[in-house]
């Protein structure tokens, strides 16, 4: 009867070696799972053309050493719903037309706003200039919230008015970046004729319904650059 009592009690502690080997290699497999996708950017073979999307949230910018580790373009934070603007734009804007990027700037837009007065708040902030990328639209925030019900027919027919009047500030057709939720609720890929940017870390992403142009592939990009993770873009070739 000891004895069986002594394999027991040998059998418990190899159990529990065992999970407390799968336990370690569970914590060691996630943190280095973590650790790849916080430094993972996109094969350059697929997609040669690659940058970043930054804004007064990145902190100052190392522009000749974003340039270096192979940022080719640069999406600048500018504007957000009808008065908010990026401290940071001017600076950042200037810094990398200097550091030889390719340069964009993108609005936050607010679908409870008034679309003229988002129009207003993006062309009085960025300046015309042909040499520009085309202006993006991230495509976030719900309706869910307004002070004032908005209905669905109300955002399209009002976010048309603000592609409108931006397109014709920039002469150029607009970038939507749209986000999975408001795509989700609004389906508004299928509902605009633009090109798509689309937000997703790591996995081509396919939530649209169609095709992309732009693709967020990742959102916390580790990096010597920026004081906190980096928003790294491709463009499909």
């Amino acid at each position: 009867m000891a004895a069986r009592k002594g394999a027991r009690v040998k059998a418990h502690g190899w159990r529990l070696r065992v999970l407390g080997a799968l336990a370690l290699l569970a914590i060691v497999a996630g943190a280095w799972g973590w650790w790849t996708m916080r430094h993972w950017t996109p094969d350059r073979r697929d997609y040669p053309m690659q940058g970043v999307e930054i804004g007064a949230n990145d902190g100052e910018v190392s522009w000749k050493s974003l340039r270096a580790i192979g940022a080719d373009f640069a999406y600048i934070d500018a504007s957000a719903s009808a008065f908010a603007r990026d401290p940071r734009f001017v600076e950042n804007f200037e810094a990398a037309k200097a550091a030889g990027m390719q340069v964009g700037a993108l609005h936050r837009y607010d679908p409870c706003q008034p679309a003229g007065n988002q129009a207003a708040n993006f062309v009085t902030t960025v300046p015309r200039d042909a040499k520009l990328l085309p202006p993006a639209v991230e495509l976030d925030m719900l309706a869910d919230n307004c002070p004032v019900k908005v209905s669905e027919a109300r955002v399209e027919s009002e976010l048309m008015t603000f592609l409108n009047q931006v397109e014709t500030h920039t002469g150029k057709p607009v970038i939507l970046k749209v986000t999975p939720a408001f795509q989700a609720r609004y389906s508004i890929a299928h509902k605009l004729d633009r090109n798509l940017w689309l937000v997703q870390d790591r996995f081509e992403p396919s939530y649209a319904g169609r095709p992309w142009t732009m693709w967020t592939a990742n959102h916390d990009l580790a990096n010597e650059v920026a004081q906190g993770g980096l928003r790294w873009v491709v463009v499909l070739p």
